[in-house]
């Protein structure tokens, strides 16, 4: 895909203003059905925290996150790339029970993100974390949890098409989720990139979850990066969907069973992350201290995209873009917000 695609023909769902209030009602909708169907709580989240906890995450351990100092607290901060560390401290604080999680608007800047039609240096996600016990640290437990966020993507994207007729112009989304390893991807193509094998994968089985990310494959190379210290490289994975509109594999969530303090060790020794041992965050996990969890993240922007039938991500959030992107999304007739 070119930095901008806008497919030829392609024409909106609908108006600037009713984007606007299905976007709205999407995210109520989406989250009370989430909430529900998890057991999660909402609480507040940050915006930044402090750069010394290693609280934020690394994501693939060279973006830089926007830092800034804090004169009155004589402290350093960082914006987020994302919440996965944050929530499990929050869950420790909380006192959380098993089977009990929470859920938080997550809004991020990702100043080295390359922005094309699915990413923006803005990042808005629904991140949620569960405390779960040791028994649920399975691949069983992780498939269950993912074919329930799918069937709250597809009890969403009903009702938005009972209120807004113009959508049932888009296909549904698949209920039905197919299991597949990274692994396997690579050893049915191995001379395909790893999103060429995601688009060759997802255009047959509409609704994926592709597992096993971060670790090295036979291939000794990743299928995609992850940082070392949130998911379980061998429990974790992305949910994939078809995106009629740009008829490519469409990631909706990433998300995984948590690392344990044992998996946490292996990690950190591989990816050479040694040095974040002494971490309050990681201290704490090494020693048992914080509670074994699943969790994830939703893009907020991307369910719109998916579930409006929208081309560009601009159409969904205020950013801010290249001049390349505003004149081939002006050419092509494309608002961006």
């Amino acid at each position: 895909m070119e930095k901008t695609y806008i497919p030829q023909g392609y024409a909106p769902c609908l108006n600037l203003y009713d984007t606007q209030k299905a976007i709205a009602i999407l995210k109520r909708l989406f989250e009370d059905t989430l909430g529900g169907a998890l057991h999660l709580r909402r609480v507040s989240a940050p915006l930044f925290v402090e750069a010394s906890t290693g609280l934020n995450d690394d994501l693939n351990g060279v973006e830089r996150p926007v830092s800034f100092d804090i004169p009155a607290a004589g402290r350093d901060a960082q914006v987020v790339h994302s919440l996965a560390k944050w929530k499990r401290m929050a869950l420790y604080r909380y006192q959380f029970s098993v089977g009990e999680g929470l859920y938080t608007d997550m809004n991020a800047i990702r100043r080295d993100e390359q922005p094309d039609n699915l990413h923006s240096v803005y990042v808005d996600q629904w991140d949620w974390e569960k405390v779960i016990a040791p028994r649920d640290r399975t691949v069983e437990y992780l498939q269950a949890t993912v074919r329930t966020i799918v069937a709250c993507l597809c009890k969403t994207q009903s009702t938005l098409r009972s209120m807004f007729p113009q959508l049932t112009a888009l296909p549904l989304i698949s209920p039905d989720v197919c299991f597949v390893t990274t692994q396997e991807l690579e050893d049915r193509w191995p001379d395909l990139t790893p999103k060429e094998r995601e688009d060759a994968w997802v255009k047959d089985h509409p609704t994926t979850f592709l597992m096993g990310i971060g670790g090295a494959l036979k291939s000794g190379k990743p299928h995609d990066g992850r940082a070392p210290d949130y998911d379980d490289w061998s429990l974790n994975g992305d949910i994939l969907v078809w995106n009629p509109v740009l008829e490519r594999a469409f990631e909706v969530s990433s998300m995984g069973i948590r690392v344990s303090p044992e998996s946490l060790d292996k990690q950190l020794t591989i990816a050479g992350c040694d040095d974040r041992r002494n971490l309050p965050f990681h201290k704490m996990l090494l020693e048992g201290k914080l509670p074994l969890t699943i969790g994830g993240g939703i893009g907020q922007s991307r369910l719109c995209m998916l579930l409006l039938g929208k081309a560009h991500i601009g159409e969904v959030q205020a950013s801010v873009w290249d001049d390349e992107t505003i004149h081939a999304c002006e050419n092509a007739g494309v608002i961006l917000l």
